[in-house]
Formats: structure tokens, sequence, C-alpha cells
């Protein structure tokens, strides 16, 4: 799902790029007045985790890869904030030290998988955890990281389509598709590490307010 260098126009990754920085900026904001010594350290361990995970990636149509994202857990376990943040220090780190995903394209990167798919899943386990009243908490977390996942894979394919990289209907069929497979697993994988958080350690889990 990292875009590479030379895959966007500078129409498309110029615009992407300020949205993601001023969304990035705006989450360090918020998050400072929330880290203290408990979440500080879940933060890091956190991001080492998504890190980890987004390693393992799956060759896909068009130059593109498909791989874990971790953007809803990151955002259950920090609040959407610090996840978001969470989530660009990984997608930088990948693009500098590794060369996965291209620089120009980073602010791209950090939109699908972080402003978007992070906060929209976010928000999607709120609502499921808010209409079943708490107690929907493994399909809220699947839904939610099988959605983020596929919105963050469709955005990838809007905009190579826009970039006149890839035709839009080849690059969402490719991209929408094979993430539509990736993110039952991690659908599963993360209804299963929120299950066991929350029978071992509740107090880390930001359930909604009423």
């Amino acid at each position: 799902m990292h875009i590479p260098d030379g895959f966007l126009d500078a129409r498309t990754w110029v615009p992407l790029w300020v949205v993601s920085a001023g969304s990035v900026s705006l989450a360090a904001h918020r998050a400072r007045r929330r880290l203290d010594d408990r979440t500080v350290p879940l933060l890091g361990v956190t991001a080492a985790f998504v890190f980890a995970a987004q390693m393992l990636n799956f060759p896909v149509a068009g130059g593109t890869s498909g791989h874990f994202t971790g953007g809803v857990l990151s955002a259950i376990l920090l609040g959407p904030a610090a996840g978001l943040l969470a989530m660009s220090s990984v997608l930088a780190i990948q693009c500098l030290v590794f060369q996965d995903g291209g620089l120009t394209a980073l602010g791209a990167n950090i939109f699908n998988m972080g402003v978007a798919g992070c906060l929209v899943g976010w928000a999607v386990w709120r609502g499921v955890l808010a209409l079943t009243r708490g107690r929907g908490r493994s399909v809220a977390a699947f839904l939610a990281a099988w959605l983020s996942v596929v919105l963050a894979s469709s955005l990838c394919a809007v905009e190579l389509g826009l970039a006149g990289t890839v035709p839009l209907k080849t690059a969402l069929f490719a991209m929408a598709g094979v993430h539509a497979v990736i993110g039952l697993v991690e659908g599963a994988i993360t209804a299963a590490i929120l299950e066991l958080i929350g029978r071992v350690r509740p107090d880390l889990l930001r359930e909604p307010r009423s």
C-alpha cells in the first residue's frame, strides 16, 4: 500500500503533503495534553508492533504493495491523536530508512493509512460501541479494522488513478479487492488483541463517551 516516488504527480502529492502535515501538527498539539508516564511507553510499544506488522508486505498490481496497517489498534489504545502520531512515525521511518514508500508520496501514505484509515476506523469503533452500549467490542474492532484497510487502499487507488499512473478502474479492483481480504485478517487480529487486552488490562481501552 506504500506508494513509491514517481507514482504521483505534483498536483496529487503536494496537496496531500499539506493536509497530512496539518493533521499531524494538530494531532501533536492535542496528544501533548493527554500523554503521561503511562501512555508514553504504550505509544512506543504500539508503534513498534505496527512497524513490525507493516513489514509483512504482499505484492499488488500497479507497483504497490499490501500489508497490515494497525491504524485502528493504535487509535483505540492511544486515542485518535496519539494513534495518528504513531502511524506517522512508523511510515516516516519506513520511508526514510527502509525506502518503503517514497518521500514525495509520504504525505499520501500518511493520509491514506493515518489520517483517513486510522481516524475513520476510530469513528466506526466508537459508533458500533455506542450502538451496542459497549458490549460489541470484538465486532466493533473487526469492522473498524476491516473498513480502515479497505478505505486506505481505495484512496491509494484513487490517487494513482488521478495521477494517471494506473487506470482508476484497474487500480481500484486490484487494491480494494486484495485489501478486502487482507482486512479480514487484520480485523480478526485486531479483535483478538483487544479482547485479550480487555481481559488483562481493561484500563487501556478508551471507551467512547456517552
